[in-house]
């Protein structure tokens, strides 16, 4: 699944080349701690090569399956995302996060022959999924929703009078 991400740099002819691949629950599977239970993704990735110029321009759409903060349950969010990079050869001549034009700078070792896209497809994505994570108003589990709604996260409990105990209750409080 990972080779679906390799680009082979020294392999590719001057012009533009054309790589689309699906993303599934499998490539997620791949990264520690991901918070991504399952997506279906389609990503297209573009790499023009034109002289010592290498630049990558990658989208990626669809959805992907989450947690809901509020009710545990699953969440599916659409996912539309897309950025630019441009490949220079080098020992680290530059810092992270420079930017050429409109594209992030990528610098590899003078003698690397492929672009593993991956690790920057799993960054973007997660980058593009909102901070708070929760289904519209009123689609949340019913039964989470039912135990959030009563007071100190207990389950609400039906008054009966016909227990022994239920005087103690009236006597703390509850």
């Amino acid at each position: 699944m990972k080779d679906d991400f390799i680009v082979p740099l020294n392999g590719l002819a001057q012009g533009r080349t054309m790589f689309r691949t699906r993303i599934g629950k499998k490539f997620f599977e791949h990264f520690e701690n991901s918070e991504i239970l399952d997506a279906e993704l389609d990503a297209e990735v573009e790499v023009e090569k034109s002289g010592r110029f290498t630049g990558v321009d990658c989208r990626v759409e669809g959805d992907v399956t989450v947690i809901c903060d509020r009710c545990l349950a699953d969440l599916t969010i659409p996912v539309s995302t897309d950025f630019k990079l441009s490949v220079k050869f080098g020992e680290g001549e530059s810092a992270s996060g420079e930017m050429e034009g409109n594209r992030e700078i990528v610098w590899l070792p003078v003698k690397e022959e492929n672009l593993d896209l991956s690790q920057a497809i799993y960054d973007y994505i997660c980058l593009s999924l909102p901070v708070q994570r929760v289904h519209e108003e009123g689609e949340c589990d019913p039964e989470a929703m039912r135990y959030l709604s009563s007071e100190n996260g207990e389950e609400p409990v039906q008054k009966d009078s016909s227990t022994p105990f239920a005087g103690l209750k009236d006597l703390l409080g509850k």
